[in-house]
């Protein structure tokens, strides 16, 4: 038997990641890049560069291919319905796969399942924004119900096509880009957490623990495993949720449920990912089996690893570039002051506001773990010089 090809959709550092993840197995990769400068195209050895919204190209890329997975969720839902009419694997499918590419699709599945969700609707214009904020008022309550949330159903990600809109006449943005738009009320959370999970073809799933996710201008700063001060009870309600989520949808892989935590102890759905996500970058060094090597696993039917963690704490903090390109020369610090730090760099131009690395620290003292983490990610962008 020779090993299988996995064909991994999209060249940013989550292929990047997976792919590593695939290396000690002997899996081979091939990838469909939009550039070969793309972070996964500097690492796997077989990349072909095209339009994944080519189905042309998306059929030539799949020759050869074991099983189709993704680094993002952009790849039209009847293109996969086509690959799989080929008779290729497709995971997670179009079927499940819709639900992370469509937030007006994913709301009306959850409720039909019973999933608790902010309240939200599909509008039509900033007059019908209006009106659904009204509908959020209590009987006899005085105000005009803003703000809200508005969301176009696709294509956004790391807060890029969501607006938190205070009147109507702040919400004409949305509706320009010709997509449907979705309104959801603003929770009052007391903070955002996230379960990640993964299912295999026949059933098999495991939960790696609930984390605390912490968000500057729209973007994962910090995630902190498991979640400071969360109770069992609510910490085995999260994983069930996202377990159940998985079977219900038919996710192949690694789905991440991101959750707010209400100030009156509820959960809310908040977005889902069917790919590895930033929530679980913690993994790679703070899990028995990382959410790469188990969605590497999934994707292929193998058998899924442990997903206990190795320490009492990790903390994965992000990586955004600055005004300060050279991050090599910050190494020298970073690694003398913390030689347990682990530093994961995408091989990506350094922009201001990009993610082009996180690091994970690991250890039984929160404040000490977490400390280290951000000053080794200050240092690497250049806002700690000390």
């Amino acid at each position: 038997m020779t090993f299988p090809v996995v064909g991994m959709v999209g060249g940013g550092q989550l292929a990047r990641m997976t792919h590593e993840a695939g290396i000690p197995l002997g899996i081979r990769f091939k990838l469909l890049s939009d550039t070969p400068q793309d972070s996964a195209a500097q690492v796997v050895s077989e990349v072909v560069v095209g339009d994944y919204r080519d189905l042309g190209t998306l059929r030539a890329f799949a020759r050869g291919c074991d099983v189709i997975t993704f680094d993002h969720e952009h790849v039209p839902t009847e293109h996969l319905r086509a690959l799989e009419a080929d008779g290729i694997p497709v995971r997670p499918g179009p079927d499940a796969l819709v639900h992370a590419q469509d937030k007006g699709v994913m709301r009306a599945k959850l409720v039909e399942i019973g999933v608790p969700c902010p309240r939200h609707r599909i509008v039509s214009d900033p007059a019908d924004v209006a009106a659904f904020a009204a509908e959020g008022l209590p009987e006899g309550a005085e105000g005009d119900g803003f703000p809200v949330v508005l969301k176009t159903v696709r294509g956004g990600y790391d807060g890029k096509g969501v607006w938190v809109v205070r009147s109507a006449a702040d919400a004409e943005d949305p509706f320009r880009a010709g997509v449907p738009v979705l309104a959801e009320e603003k929770v009052d959370f007391a903070r955002e957490l996230a379960a990640n999970v993964v299912r295999s073809p026949h059933g098999q799933a495991v939960a790696y623990p609930v984390v605390e996710s912490q968000q500057v201008d729209g973007v994962c700063d910090t995630v902190i495993a498991p979640a400071p001060g969360i109770s069992e009870e609510l910490a085995l309600k999260a994983e069930e949720l996202a377990l159940r989520i998985a079977k219900d949808l038919g996710v192949v892989g690694h789905l991440a449920v991101e959750l707010f935590e209400t100030r009156d102890g509820r959960i809310l759905v908040n977005e889902l990912a069917m790919r590895p996500h930033n929530s679980g970058h913690w993994t790679q060094d703070g899990a028995i089996t990382s959410q790469f090597a188990n969605h590497v696993r999934a994707v292929l039917d193998l058998p899924l690893g442990d997903p206990r963690p190795r320490a009492k704490w990790t903390v994965m903090v992000n990586v955004l570039g600055g005004d300060y390109p050279d991050m090599y020369s910050a190494y020298l610090h970073c690694m003398a002051r913390d030689p347990q730090l682990k530093i994961h760099m995408y091989g990506k131009d350094v922009k201001p506001g990009r993610k082009v690395g996180h690091v994970n620290t690991y250890g039984d003292d929160l404040d000490d773990v977490l400390e280290r983490a951000r000053h080794a990610a200050g240092y690497l962008r250049g806002t700690i010089t000390e």
